[in-house]
Parts: C-alpha cells; sequence; structure tokens
C-alpha cells in the first residue's frame, strides 16, 4: 500500500513539473516572439527617420505617410488567459466519497453522470485553434455548484479556476438545456394510473386516502429589477420571484408553476397558475371517487392556510379536514386560526 501511495505522489509531482516546465516555455516562446516583433518595428523606424534615406519629396511625402501609419496602427491582437489554480478539480473532486459527493453537489455521482450523458447533446463544445474549450463535466460541476450551494460567482470562478464570465456562462447553458431535456422528461403531469400509484403511496405511508400530493410556493432570490422593482420585494424583505410546485408523497415534481413577482401571495399565484385553470374546468383529476365511511372522496392535493378551499384542495392544518363518517366541513384548530401565512 505504501508503495502504491508512493507511486501515485512521484507521479503527481512529474505531473506538476511538467505542467509548470510548459507553461514557462510557453512565456519564454511568447516573450522572444514579442522582442523579435519590437526590433523589426524599431529598425523600420530607424530606416524611415534616416536623413540620407531620400532627398525627393514624393518619397518624403510617402515616408510620413508610412511613419503616421506606423504610429498610429492597432497592436496585432494576441490571446492570453490568466493562470489559475485548477487542482481542486483535478485533484481532489475525482477522490470524493459518494457521501462527499451528496454533501458539495446535492447528488451522487452517479446522478452527475446521468446529467452529463443527458445534456452532452446541448452543451458540448469543441476545442478550437486559440484554445481548449472548459471540458463538459467540468462545466456541469461548475452550475451545479452554484445552484446548491449559492456561492458568489466570484468564489465559484476561484474554486474551479475559470473566469466569472465562465461561470455565468455555464449556469445560464446548464439551466437552458435542463429546461429543454430535462424537465419534459421529469416533471410530467400525471396520467389516470399514476394516480392511482400515487393515492396508494400517500395512504400506505400517511394514512391520508385519496391524496395525490403536496403543493406550496418558495421565493427564489433575484437582483432588482430596473422596472417595477417594487412588484417584486416580498414580504420578508429582498427582491424574489415565485416557484409553486406540487410534489407527490416520494417529494417528486409532478407540476412547477414559476416567474411571478415575490409580492404576490400564494393564493392570488394559485390563481394565476394553469393548475388553478384545470381544477376550474374540472379537469384536474381524474373522475374516480371512492367511498369512505358513507362519503364520497375524490382526489385532492394538500396545502396550508395560504389557500383557499376548493374542490380538490385539502388544507391539513385542520382549517379543513375531512373525517369518516361526516362530510367535508370547516374544523377551526383554535380561534385565532389565521386564512393566510404570517
Amino acid at each position: 500500500m505504501e508503495e502504491i501511495e508512493c507511486m501515485l505522489f512521484l507521479i503527481l509531482g512529474m505531473w506538476l513539473f511538467l505542467t509548470a516546465r510548459r507553461q514557462t516555455l510557453f512565456q519564454e516562446r511568447l516573450r522572444a516572439a514579442k522582442r523579435n516583433t519590437a526590433e523589426k518595428n524599431r529598425r523600420v523606424w530607424e530606416l524611415l527617420q534616416s536623413s540620407d534615406y531620400e532627398t525627393n519629396p514624393v518619397v518624403q511625402s510617402q515616408r510620413k505617410r508610412i511613419c503616421f501609419a506606423l504610429q498610429s496602427r492597432r497592436g496585432r491582437p494576441s490571446v492570453w488567459a490568466f493562470n489559475r489554480a485548477t487542482e481542486w478539480w483535478d485533484v481532489i473532486v475525482p477522490g470524493f466519497t459518494n457521501a462527499q459527493w451528496v454533501q458539495n453537489f446535492r447528488m451522487s455521482e452517479e446522478t452527475f453522470i446521468y446529467l452529463y450523458n443527458k445534456l452532452r447533446p446541448v452543451m458540448e463544445r469543441q476545442d478550437t485553434s486559440f484554445r481548449k474549450c472548459v471540458p463538459l463535466k467540468k462545466r456541469g460541476a461548475i452550475a451545479l455548484w452554484k445552484l446548491a450551494t449559492g456561492s458568489e460567482y466570484r468564489t465559484v470562478c476561484h474554486l474551479f479556476g475559470v473566469s466569472i464570465t465562465t461561470v455565468c456562462r455555464c449556469v445560464q447553458e446548464f439551466t437552458a438545456a435542463a429546461e429543454t431535456l430535462l424537465v419534459p422528461e421529469q416533471i410530467r403531469f400525471p396520467d389516470q394510473e399514476k394516480f392511482e400509484e400515487m393515492a396508494a403511496y400517500i395512504e400506505n405511508r400517511w394514512g391520508l386516502p385519496q391524496c395525490v400530493g403536496a403543493i406550496d410556493g418558495s421565493h427564489i432570490p433575484i437582483l432588482a429589477p430596473q422596472e417595477y422593482h417594487c412588484d417584486y420585494f416580498n414580504r420578508k424583505g429582498w427582491h424574489s420571484i415565485i416557484l409553486q410546485s406540487v410534489v407527490d408523497g416520494k417529494g417528486l415534481f409532478w407540476n412547477v408553476f414559476a416567474g411571478l413577482p415575490g409580492s404576490l401571495h400564494d393564493a392570488r399565484v394559485l390563481r394565476l397558475s394553469t393548475l388553478w385553470e384545470l381544477a376550474g374546468r374540472g379537469n384536474l383529476f381524474p373522475a374516480y371517487t371512492r367511498t369512505i365511511g358513507g362519503v364520497n372522496v375524490a382526489y385532492y392535493i394538500l396545502g396550508d392556510s395560504a389557500y383557499c378551499h376548493r374542490s380538490g384542495w385539502a388544507e391539513p392544518d385542520c382549517t379543513h379536514t375531512w373525517r369518516p363518517g361526516t362530510t367535508s366541513r370547516s374544523v377551526p384548530r383554535n380561534k385565532t386560526d389565521k386564512r393566510s401565512k404570517e
């Protein structure tokens, strides 16, 4: 075991030495090319400035034009990049255990590889003659780290050894690709068979018959927009947009609605969502009821007191409850029970 560790350290040391040596040689060649270019320009300039070059007025006029062009010409563009440390991603992360992956990236390495393969057709880039592109795995990890930790772009760029612009682009490209490829596949409105499966799971685990999910809202922080910024200022004291979602008994999303200003109440967001429209037309759930204690119970979704009572909705904090052997009625938890979130 010790011999293997020594061998690994030796290989790592050689790799670091060769990398540093390659960068040093590149910088030396770059400086030499710049010196050669400067020397050529100096010689041309001295030749043009020499008094014995030509006495012909026409040639002198041409020489002045050349001098002016040399003085005002734009410098030749060059490709450059800051030296950045990438050892954390290249050396440390490959040794992460599954628990460390979940702790740092909020998902296992297996799930990360699944996302990598799914998003490859959209996010993969090619190397150019100027420089090599950031590998796809690294770009996906950058986006996941930003989404999982909420760290500043500057902190993420130092950690992965890239620029702030690269971090921003990785996050935007990752979210756009996930919306295009993953959302239609992973977040779908259930069919009748799926509703039956969700209701059976919730009843077996929590004893709630005919329940097919739970609904709630969450505030997503944003920078204050230049226009109508007051509309996005929420009751918690910061700017946000609202994400409304419905999950099943396993915590899997089956309906998502997002983008409305953070100042709106959860009940208002619900009324503006497609979920409310479906419920109003009676197309939210299949026409299936179950007789429990002499009462016909249809499918329903659990919501807290921020959501008003409507057919297909139930509030678990006893504002609206159903009991076997009785009709659906209001059972207040206490006299000070409020109808909206504090």
